[in-house]
């Protein structure tokens, strides 16, 4: 889910520091530069604190002053180098002797819950101080029933921050800042309940709300993810309205350049994604090229690389595949010294997941077992990671095998992909109440493609195999959108074709992966698919027109570098030499 950037609605306090009430002067007491001068060590500074403004509370002084002391102390604390949050707590603590304003009161509720909840491990007594916040004052209440119901998440107490959040929602309408993240959150959680449904009702009411308070930048964030979130329901007829509206709102919208082409960047990052989701590589290229542009043009990296990543391997160009990797996960790991965000992690999984196929297409077979260990060792970390790519994982694990020609084996990881990927969506769709399955219709089609391909090499599983080939038939109602895979399903008919006998009904699903593949670029089916009908043509005795097919397959074998292909050609060349 997007960020919510706020900088044309109203700006709230960021709950991982120290703040002031905005009635409260900012000028901090002149002991609190004298206690930073001496750097104090000793372990005294809180008992010293405590005996001081217990003096100043005693003396008369406004009670603003021996909270903004004892504030003070706090965040110099909390920001020391290293932290020293028990020092920082115990000012906090201190609040409450002196009997302080209910709204002070309050706030340091809150104050102790956040501290509590992002330095320390003890998350009950976080718990404790954000739920007495959260019946309080406007300015207190939001915040803390944002960080509340977060805190309940990591508890696996879903039950309880969703009421939570949707009464704040509720009567947070006049303070659109807070409305507006809250909502973000609340459609967060659904979606990571996979309910997509319900987050996309929440982000459509976001949109309308941001439209109605003239807030056209926040408005933009919730109509693209929106549609991050279709498409990932694959409804790519709502998808394209929706990105037509997208385009216009962050073109009109006139703000801070850097945030404009941010938005730009998630509308690109959108348009790409459904393009190579329907494996139209070619169609792609001047979206990608847009988006490589407004990369440059605010300077920054983060996940921006994954796409150039999968058009490159769609496209074949897999030492471009693995260039970008590398930059990519290097740029990860300095991330990962400086934020622990799980969605770095993901990122990490999905780049390898990526180069992985790139090593075993190019020949390196060790490396890309080293790198599936290293997938394996991420997802054990992460119990919802594992569950998002176990089925993915059995799936380079039957790649793997049949790089190495161990049938049974691949067999083995790919009906086991297949299972945890249908149990998967089980769970989706007793979640939603729905029939559809459709997150993982493409993977299940990768993993449905390469079975096939065992089975037909194996060559005496003839009703398995067409039971596959019948789910996805080419021709007629193929299960997903996706351009490069139908092509492949175009490939594995001519496959069967071929060692089946039936030549001339090999050479013409062979033609129609051509004539997609070339369309799109897809330049390894291309190759795959001439050095097959080169082959063709071999058995043929037609050595002059199998040479016509086989040697542009190398050449571009060459290019990819694909290792198979090259071995194969060069024996068909070798043949009719």
């Amino acid at each position: 889910m997007a960020e919510i950037c706020t900088t044309d609605i109203d700006s709230g306090n960021n709950t991982n520091g120290l703040h002031l009430p905005e009635t409260h002067s900012c000028q901090t007491p002149s002991m609190f530069s004298w206690y930073s001068s001496k750097s104090r060590g000793d372990g005294y500074g809180p008992v010293l604190v405590v005996v001081v403004i217990g003096k100043m509370a005693s003396g008369g002084e406004a009670p603003e002053s021996w909270y903004l002391a004892l504030l003070g102390f706090a965040e110099h604390f909390r920001t020391s180098s290293p932290p020293k949050i028990r020092l920082c707590v115990h000012c906090l603590q201190a609040v409450f002797q002196f009997k302080p304003p209910q709204r002070v009161e309050a706030r340091t509720h809150l104050q102790l819950g956040s501290v509590l909840y992002h330095h320390t491990k003890n998350s009950e007594l976080a718990r404790n101080h954000l739920e007495k916040a959260v019946p309080q004052f406007e300015d207190v209440k939001f915040e803390a029933a944002s960080l509340l119901s977060e805190l309940y998440c990591q508890q696996n107490l879903v039950d309880s921050a969703k009421p939570l959040l949707r009464k704040a929602i509720q009567i947070s309408q006049q303070t659109p800042y807070w409305h507006c993240r809250l909502l973000f959150q609340l459609a967060q959680l659904h979606t990571l309940e996979k309910d997509l449904v319900s987050a996309c009702d929440l982000l459509g009411v976001g949109a309308e709300y941001a439209r109605v308070v003239g807030s056209e930048y926040t408005r933009a964030l919730f109509l693209l993810s929106k549609g991050m979130l279709l498409l990932m329901e694959r409804k790519l007829q709502e998808v394209h309205p929706l990105l037509t509206l997208c385009g216009q709102i962050v073109e009109n919208w006139q703000g801070n350049p850097i945030q404009k082409e941010s938005l730009r960047v998630f509308f690109l990052v959108l348009q790409v994604t459904h393009y190579l989701d329907a494996g139209q590589v070619k169609s792609v290229k001047p979206c990608l090229k847009q988006l490589q542009q407004c990369i440059q043009t605010i300077s920054t990296l983060h996940d921006d690389e994954i796409l150039p990543i999968m058009h490159s391997m769609q496209a074949g160009y897999l030492e471009k595949a693995q260039k970008y990797t590398d930059k990519a996960l290097m740029q990860l790991e300095k991330l990962k010294m400086l934020d622990c965000s799980p969605i770095l992690s993901s990122f990490q999984v999905i780049l390898l997941e990526h180069i992985i196929m790139c090593r075993l297409v190019t020949g390196h077979k060790a490396t890309a077992l080293q790198e599936i260990s290293q997938v394996c060792q991420l997802c054990q970390q992460s119990p919802r990671l594992f569950s998002n790519h176990a089925a993915q994982l059995h799936t380079l694990l039957g790649l793997y095998c049949i790089s190495v020609n161990c049938m049974d084996n691949a067999e083995a990881q790919f009906t086991t992909a297949l299972r945890v990927s249908l149990a998967h969506d089980v769970y989706k769709v007793c979640c939603l109440e729905s029939k559809r399955m459709t997150t993982h219709q493409e993977l299940w089609t990768f993993i449905v493609t390469n079975l096939a391909s065992v089975y037909i090499r194996e060559g005496n599983r003839h009703q398995e195999l067409y039971s596959l080939l019948e789910r996805i038939n080419p021709d007629h109602n193929f299960p997903v959108s996706s351009h490069c895979l139908r092509a492949a399903a175009f490939y594995i008919r001519g496959l069967l074709s071929f060692f089946q006998g039936r030549y001339n009904e090999a050479k013409r699903f062979l033609r129609e992966t051509l004539k997609m593949s070339n369309a799109e670029d897809l330049n390894r089916l291309t190759a795959c698919s001439l050095v097959l009908l080169g082959h063709i043509f071999y058995v043929l005795g037609n050595h002059r027109e199998s040479n016509n097919m086989v040697v542009p397959a190398m050449q571009l074998a060459s290019k990819i570098p694909d290792m198979s292909v090259q071995l194969w050609s060069s024996a068909l060349l070798k043949g009719t030499s």
